[in-house]
């Protein structure tokens, strides 16, 4: 065998492993079922809970990594190198773990005065948008730090010789020529923090039509030996990723720069 054809086989096996995932999910898929559970409150309140604190948390990631991404991309300071490498703390760090640290800031002193003056946090709304924003800051400034890393700087320096601010040139040479990346980095972003569960689950719990996701009801319904019901939810998160990752392929179609 040919390193063309053991290639072609392990890519087809990553196809099996995955595609037979999914496939399982159609054993228990009941049309009647899948409309009586799609439409449920309760499953429309989770989805409509997952879209807004995915779409919340990933605004936020994504206006704390920009700048972070290019200034890690585009300037050397101290303590750079260092900075690069917590990113990858939500990588190597388990959800679970990521929502327990969070859960033991709110009991120090600190935390403690934070929520009696601002916003509570833990099993609330505010907390589930604080997991997701944890569990993806790190992933989105990875994400755009590529993206900059992959735009020549020598267009922003031929704009500032031509009288360009930092802040001109940067908004209307680099984000432009980056906007491809840029996009695929705010979607893959968005699909992490639709799908995070454990820190969601620590912080907030999984209170009924008040903090209750999407993946933390597809949970719930396995911890009461629903395998229907959460064949059901698991299939709306599948469809809603698959959608997510077609939009970012389309849209990563890449280009060469002029």
């Amino acid at each position: 065998m040919n390193l063309k054809r053991l290639s072609i086989a392990f890519a087809f096996l990553t196809l099996f492993l995955y595609g037979g995932l999914i496939g399982s999910l159609f054993y228990f898929y009941r049309g009647p079922l899948f409309l009586e559970a799609l439409f449920s409150d309760r499953t429309l309140f989770s989805i409509r809970l997952s879209l807004a604190t995915a779409t919340i948390a990933t605004i936020i990631s994504v206006a704390v990594a920009v700048p972070s991404a290019y200034a890690l991309s585009r300037f050397d300071f101290p303590g750079k190198r260092f900075i690069d490498t917590l990113l990858e703390f939500p990588m190597i760090v388990s959800p679970a773990a990521l929502g327990a640290m969070i859960l033991i800031f709110f009991s120090t002193p600190l935390g403690e005065v934070l929520q009696e003056r601002t916003v509570q946090f833990v099993f609330a709304f505010a907390g589930i948008v604080l997991a997701q924003f944890v569990t993806t800051a790190g992933v989105a400034t990875r994400l755009l730090k590529a993206a900059l890393d992959e735009t020549p700087r020598r267009y922003e320096e031929v704009a500032r010789s031509l009288g360009a601010s930092p802040f001109q040139a940067f908004f209307t040479i680099t984000l432009p020529l980056a906007k491809r990346g840029i996009i695929a980095s705010v979607i893959l972003t968005w699909a992490k923090a639709l799908g995070e569960f454990g820190a969601t689950i620590t912080v907030a719990g999984s209170m009924a039509m008040k903090t209750e996701t999407l993946p933390i009801a597809i949970f719930m319904r396995l911890s009461g030996a629903d395998i229907e019901g959460s064949a059901v939810l698991i299939l709306i998160l599948v469809s809603i990723g698959f959608a997510i990752l077609y939009g970012t392929r389309f849209l990563t179609e890449k280009t060469p720069h002029a």
